[in-house]
């Protein structure tokens, strides 16, 4: 998976924060260990007053067939891309993805890679 996440940075324009109303890109890894790839909306985040850390219900609607609604519990670094969490034992990885960086033309790239990752070959596809 981090493998994965590494890669990825090169094909998917990222933001650094995620609020309500952004789409995120969701990586899980299932129990053969492969790993699927989902886009979900984030509709809105509760404070978890259970838990003395910050952890907060963060509501989504996975974009599927029928659309489907999901509230997980997830602290602030699981959400917003800064670190590979496990949920029930399997890697999950979860960013929003900066869609604005398209607004270039449907031609145009997205926004070039990090300066730290120029001169890298992306050698990702994902496929669903």
């Amino acid at each position: 998976m981090d493998k994965l996440v590494e890669e990825i940075q090169f094909q998917v324009p990222f933001k650094d924060t995620t609020e309500a109303g952004d789409t995120v890109i969701v990586l899980r890894e299932d129990e053969n260990g492969h790993i699927g790839a989902d886009y979900a909306k984030v509709i809105g985040f509760d404070r978890d007053p259970t838990k003395r850390d910050e952890w907060w219900h963060v509501r989504f609607v996975f974009l599927d067939v029928p659309p489907i609604p999901r509230t997980i519990i997830l602290q602030t670094p699981h959400f917003t891309g800064k670190e590979v969490f496990t949920m029930g034992g399997r890697k999950v990885f979860i960013k929003a993805v900066n869609f604005s960086a398209f607004d270039g033309g449907e031609n145009e790239p997205p926004q070039p890679a990090p300066p730290e990752n120029r001169g890298k070959k992306p050698s990702l596809t994902l496929v669903k």
